[in-house]
């Protein structure tokens, strides 16, 4: 029977390896990968045996690490509009500056092949798909209490997904302030479906 993984170390591991790759290409040998790391090249393969692993480890722990990030933001909000609202600005505030990683983890992903690009959507879901749940379930609740205009809400948190995503991309390749985005977000799309006494909150 082998020996237990050390699951920080393998943590620890693949986040300094994803840095190496990144500076060095994809196509460095597991050898030198060793030596960068200052681990031995059978240590390196007992934690990773490819380089996939690597990459889809490394990309699993940055996106629950942008969870927990992002679920405690959107609880400190007790409306699920300005959740949503939340939602939004602290994936953006997670990533400010850092968005190369996530950048570089889904290209490397997509690069090990076709077979493996659904990996990413799949890592991302299981990151976030529970949180989306309780968000339908919690702007269903609203619109029945009456403190939620009816709406379309599959495509309201569709919607705010695909601006989250786009928004990050943008600011990769633009660099531009994605404030008066957030705001406009708030003013013209989320706002206006508030109802009752937090309609004008």
């Amino acid at each position: 029977m082998g020996r237990p993984v050390d699951h920080a170390k393998r943590h620890a591991l693949a986040r300094r390896a994803v840095e190496v790759l990144k500076a060095r290409g994809l196509d460095l040998s597991n050898q030198a990968l060793a030596d960068e790391l200052g681990i031995k090249r059978p240590t390196l393969l007992y934690y990773f045996p490819t380089k996939r692993e690597i990459v889809e480890h490394a990309l699993e722990a940055l996106l629950f690490e942008q969870a927990q990030f992002v679920i405690a933001q959107m609880e400190a909000e007790d409306h699920p509009l300005r959740q949503l609202h939340a939602q939004v600005r602290a994936v953006h505030a997670f990533h400010d500056g850092r968005e190369e990683r996530v950048v570089f983890l889904s290209q490397a992903i997509a690069a090990s092949g076709i077979d493996h690009s659904s990996r990413f959507i799949e890592i991302g879901n299981l990151a976030f798909e529970a949180q989306r749940e309780i968000m339908r379930q919690r702007l269903r609740r609203a619109i029945d209490e009456g403190r939620m205009r009816e709406c379309d809400v599959e495509s309201l948190i569709r919607l705010i997904r695909s601006t989250v995503d786009g928004l990050m991309v943008q600011r990769v390749m633009t660099g531009c302030d994605l404030a008066p985005v957030h705001e406009f977000i708030w003013d013209h799309v989320l706002s206006p479906l508030m109802r009752g006494s937090e309609e004008n909150g």
